[in-house]
């Protein structure tokens, strides 16, 4: 950098500084939020596959080229999906000094956002999301640790809550994932366990798979919401070790 430069002019603007146009009359009028929230019904209903500069223009019964006074790029337009989501997430996050509630919280309202928005959880462990209401929410889960007695400095609190959003990303990704093969497939779980008890059968009567007997004839196979408790709950445990009493 040369002594005295000022390099700000040089430096892209990201989305969120990124002031709007000026307000004009027109037969349909258009802000960042009416875009936003125009492009998230098209993927509630349809998925990404369904999201692009033209059809949201279409939904707003506007021209393309008015959008592009808004945003740049389809990856802008998701990054601001991404992050009105997020807003949501936040929107009445636990506020107090208790580390477990706050980080379950969070974590239980980014499994509902995914369940109400299916296509957030192909968006979840990608490239940062940097948003306001992404580093809110990044905010949130960090200064719960950073406040809690017994973790050897800030190193520790990241990667305790990089833990968390490992198991909540990976969690809410498989449920996605299986709500989408029963519909592809017009499957449900024991409508694909009727199909392939026989065979399952078979294969666990040769006796190579005595821990997976185990699990097909005792285990009681919880719901969905009950099984992600109960991960999250290993992973608070574990975190809670590392604090002093």
């Amino acid at each position: 950098m040369t002594a005295g430069r000022d390099t700000t002019d040089d430096e892209p603007t990201l989305v969120w500084e990124r002031p709007e146009p000026p307000h004009r009359p027109a037969p349909s009028p258009l802000d960042r939020d009416r875009i936003v929230r125009a492009a998230i019904e098209l993927a509630d209903a349809d998925g990404l596959g369904a999201v692009s500069l033209r059809k949201v223009a279409t939904a707003l019964d506007a021209g393309p080229m008015r959008l592009y006074g808004y945003l740049s790029t389809k990856d802008e337009l998701l990054d601001l999906m991404v992050d009105m989501v997020y807003g949501e997430i936040t929107s009445s996050a636990p506020v107090g000094d208790d580390w477990r509630a706050t980080l379950r919280s969070l974590a239980h309202r980014t499994a509902q956002a995914a369940r109400r928005h299916e296509w957030f959880a192909d968006l979840l462990g990608g490239r940062p999301h940097i948003g306001p209401n992404a580093l809110a929410y990044m905010e949130a889960s960090f200064a719960a640790l950073d406040r809690a007695p017994g973790f050897a400095g800030i190193d520790a609190v990241m990667q305790a809550v990089s833990a968390v959003n490992a198991y909540v990303i990976g969690a809410v990704r498989s449920q996605t994932s299986e709500q989408r093969a029963e519909r592809a497939t017009g499957s449900d779980k024991q409508q694909w366990q009727t199909a392939y008890g026989p065979y399952m059968s078979r294969m666990l009567a040769t006796g190579r798979y005595p821990t997976l007997v185990k699990i097909f004839q005792d285990a009681t196979h919880p719901d969905a919401d009950t099984t992600f408790d109960a991960g999250l709950d290993y992973i608070l445990d574990g975190i809670a070790t590392h604090l002093s009493p």
